[in-house]
């Protein structure tokens, strides 16, 4: 038997009346009758913070920590020595900063995500951001249900996009979905900085530019949007001087991960006015306090709420739904619409990621059992080193780190 602890976010009525919120704690991933059938222990709770926590209470013995980027169970160097048996941990989603990685790389503890499971998600809350943000849309949404009526109040602070220069800091998976949205606009130029060049044809086909000084790209962006990962060289590296490279007046858009910009430096900027408004999903404890800067922070030439895009961390827990070949094709024959069809068809990062987390675990567990039947009887996983129990057949993209050693560069280029 393996002991699972799931880290997810309580769901209420809300999971009730959508009982596709795979990622609550009410519908934990789907995993329930699973781990029940196979005959591990499986604990779902969203109570993460401090000594007497249920996570802190349960790390102590899991084999399997998931987590999510939503409701992030933060491991902790602290944690990690104290979690004697952990052997993997799975992000359902995208992102495992949460996770100290080199202390999960000192203890041999394989560190994996479900590559791919929301890009589609996010990217598209990125190019809403963008439009909403350079709208000035919230100072008008707060006239129509005001009841007031001032156009020029909105007007002035409303922008096209079409011929506005674009740069996403970060051009992996999400940031060249975003380059790809934003090619029907028309913008002026598409930017990207990045460790890396774009393969020449994905390069042209979005019609992007690489700037490899951090510098020149900030200063000749109109709008930056910010996609990539959270890790030593990332973490708060939009500080009060790189924000002043900025144009007067540009926008910023943050769906990666909130400990990238400096809070308190970045609700001053909006404040200022010197850039005109910063949106995004993620901050950098989640939940967020209530006296969170970026909570209150706004434009005040724009007035109202402008110059604040800020919503709960969301944008890759996205609903989704049947497309319309799908339903075409079955309409004469209901009976092709089994639960592997379903899943497999759908367009819902909640499916996804919970599909994906279970596909992890299970490449896991069947190496484990592998091994454990192929070892003498006093060899039991609780003894075994963890490195032998990570499990090599995982969907390489999944892998972050694996056996002592990243596997991925994209939490940092390391030797």
């Amino acid at each position: 038997m393996v002991k699972i602890l799931a880290i997810l976010y309580d769901g209420g009525k809300h999971a009730e009346e959508q009982p596709k919120l795979l990622g609550t704690t009410e519908n934990a991933l789907g995993l329930r009758e699973w781990a029940k059938r196979e005959g591990h222990e499986y604990i779902v709770t969203s109570d993460k913070e401090g000594p007497n926590s249920q996570f802190q209470k349960h790390i102590k013995d899991a084999d399997v920590l998931i987590t999510t980027p939503f409701h992030p169970g933060y491991l902790t160097r602290e944690l990690i020595q104290t979690a004697k048996n952990l052997k993997i941990c799975i992000t359902a989603g995208v992102g495992s900063d949460h996770i100290d990685l080199n202390a999960a790389n000192e203890k041999k503890i394989g560190v994996y995500e479900v590559t791919g499971s929301n890009v589609v998600s996010v990217a598209e809350h990125v190019l809403m951001t963008i439009l909403l943000l350079v709208r000035n849309y919230n100072v008008g949404h707060e006239q129509a249900v005001s009841g007031d009526w001032e156009v020029a109040a909105v007007a002035k602070g409303a922008y096209d996009l079409e011929g506005k220069v674009v740069g996403t800091l970060g051009c992996g998976r999400i940031g060249y979905r975003v380059l790809e949205r934003l090619l029907p606009f028309h913008c002026k130029d598409l930017l990207y900085y990045d460790y890396q060049t774009l393969p020449e044809d994905a390069e042209k086909k979005v019609k992007a530019r690489r700037v490899e000084d951090l510098k020149e790209f900030l200063s000749q962006c109109d709008i930056v949007t910010i996609n990539a990962p959270l890790h030593e060289g990332t973490h708060h590296l939009i500080d009060k001087e790189k924000l002043s490279w900025m144009k007067k007046g540009a926008w910023l858009v943050n769906t990666a991960r909130g400990a990238i910009c400096v809070a308190q430096d970045v609700a001053d900027a909006v404040n200022s006015g010197h850039i005109a408004a910063y949106g995004g999903d993620v901050w950098e404890t989640q939940p967020a306090p209530k006296d969170h800067p970026w909570r209150s922070m706004k434009n005040p030439f724009l007035g109202g709420g402008g110059g604040n895009g800020m919503v709960p961390h969301y944008s890759g827990t996205t609903l989704g739904a049947f497309s319309a070949s799908f339903w075409a094709s079955h309409q004469r024959d209901p009976s092709g619409l089994t639960f592997s069809n379903c899943a497999r068809l759908v367009t819902d990062a909640q499916i996804r990621y919970a599909n994906g987390t279970k596909a992890i675990l299970e490449n896991w567990v069947s190496r484990l059992w592998r091994l454990l039947s192929s070892w003498p009887q006093r060899l039991t996983a609780r003894y075994s080193p963890a490195s032998q129990l990570a499990g090599t057949a995982q969907n390489p993209p999944d892998v972050i780190v694996e056996n002592g050693a990243y596997a991925t560069k994209a939490y940092g280029v390391r030797k």
